[in-house]
């Protein structure tokens, strides 16, 4: 499996609070399955305005010390962006991360307010050849009300991650029910952790993985869980 969204590197971020606990969770991420996992650590403007240059600093010290430790597996840096509408500024001036160095761009939008200026920043991306993901749309209040802005916004070209806690109930049952009404409309393309501390959902993927089986089954499951992250690796056109 690939984890597309994680808080992993320490101190950066809400995310890992020591190098210690970054490794304990890579160790985590490993016995569930994991192969590769995108550093996607926040930014967001007047709060974590993390430094993209230091973030894939951090990325290439993190994979010495594993390969050091003989450990396969793979990280790559990224961001969850929060949106802006200085989206096009950021991203000229070379303040962003995509996922991977790939096309696919990590965006988080505000769990109970709407945003206006959406479609711009959708219409922008789509302009410079960036591809959006929209992350955790099962956690909106907007999408909990209406799941069916989830189609809108496929048909707008992006793509939808959901997380692995979602459909455990970790973020209510609200989400829950979203994720599950989302999967069996087949309108899930990622699943990834979000994963911010040791002992968390790393440690539930094995129950969530089974949960999602059950609803769309194996193959699909392998799909959204591997095959589709696969392409952000490879910088693949969707």
């Amino acid at each position: 499996m690939i984890d597309i969204h994680s808080h992993l590197i320490p101190n950066v971020d809400d995310g890992s609070r020591s190098v210690e606990a970054t490794f304990e969770m890579f160790e985590e991420a490993e016995k569930a399955g994991f192969t590769d996992i995108i550093l996607t650590s926040h930014y967001i403007t007047n709060a974590y305005e993390t430094n993209a240059e230091e973030l894939v600093f951090w990325k290439d010290k993190l994979q010495e010390i594993l390969i050091a430790k003989n450990k396969k597996l793979k990280l790559h840096s990224g961001m969850e962006i929060y949106i802006s509408d200085q989206i096009d500024k950021l991203m000229k001036e070379n303040k962003l991360l995509t996922l991977a160095n790939s096309r696919y761009i990590l965006i988080e939008l505000p769990m109970n307010t709407n945003i206006n200026y959406l479609d711009y920043v959708i219409y922008f991306l789509d302009t410079i050849g960036a591809k959006f993901v929209l992350a955790h749309p099962e956690r909106y209040r907007s999408v909990q009300e209406n799941p069916g802005l989830v189609e809108e916004y496929i048909k707008k070209g992006c793509l939808m991650q959901c997380n692995y806690g979602s459909i455990l109930g970790i973020y209510g049952k609200q989400a829950k029910n979203t994720i599950k009404y989302l999967l069996k409309k087949n309108l899930v393309h990622f699943i990834a952790s979000d994963c911010h501390k040791k002992g968390s959902i790393y440690v539930e993927v094995p129950k969530a993985l089974k949960k999602i089986e059950k609803i769309i089954g194996t193959e699909k499951t392998y799909k959204i869980t591997t095959l589709n992250q696969q392409k952000i690796l490879n910088n693949e056109e969707w």
